[in-house]
């Protein structure tokens, strides 16, 4: 996989070295032609691992709020003639510009949710998530179980599958899909747990 030629230079830790990519994005069973989004993309693994493996006649948009990591997965593009590739600079929670209602399959979240939740916008992140996806849509949600472990964000900011579940349902999101046994191998079990909301 060609990584940005810069590294990871996001606010926040890559999970690259934690995480398996291949792991989260098999839950997404993509066909390999739809139009996906890494929303929060930080140094883009994930986006690139879903362009060069998963989704050869599809499109991905990667979208981050640092302009650092759009700038790396600009030369990533440039350098390796990608045309199924956008990248976009953005607040989630202010609009993604250029993209429209309806538009998107797959929206990916890694470690990016419960940020929405320390700053306060859930509900401004979940209307703009809700604006892009399509009919029948999904919204993939990877993040810390709520737990008191050092590792990750402070526990105030996680939430519970069953919280992410009222959050989304009150914008008319239902859950269709709950794995609570994915990320990282931690003495309490399983660090993370991928929780999915779909559009109808």
């Amino acid at each position: 996989m060609m990584m940005p030629a810069n590294g990871h230079r996001a606010h926040g830790f890559s999970s690259a070295h934690f995480l398996d990519s291949d792991e989260i994005i098999q839950e997404l069973n993509l066909n390999g032609n739809e139009t996906v989004m890494d929303a929060g993309c930080g140094d883009g693994h994930n986006a690139i691992k879903i362009l060069e493996d998963y989704n050869h006649k599809g499109l991905v948009y990667a979208v981050d709020v640092y302009d650092a990591s759009i700038e790396d997965m600009n030369e990533y593009k440039n350098e390796n003639n990608v045309e199924n590739l956008i990248n976009i600079e953005a607040y989630i929670t202010k609009g993604i510009p250029g993209v429209e209602d309806d538009s998107i399959d797959v929206v990916l979240m890694v470690n990016v949710f419960h940020g929405f939740k320390a700053s306060r916008t859930i509900d401004e992140a979940i209307e703009e998530l809700k604006r892009i996806i399509k009919k029948d849509g999904k919204i993939a949600i990877m993040d810390y179980k709520a737990w008191d472990v050092p590792k990750g964000p402070p526990t105030p900011v996680r939430s519970s599958p069953s919280e992410l579940e009222e959050f989304f349902n009150s914008h008319d999101l239902k859950k269709v899909y709950l794995n609570e046994e994915i990320g990282e191998d931690i003495p309490e079990g399983k660090s993370h747990y991928l929780i999915m909301f779909q559009k109808n």
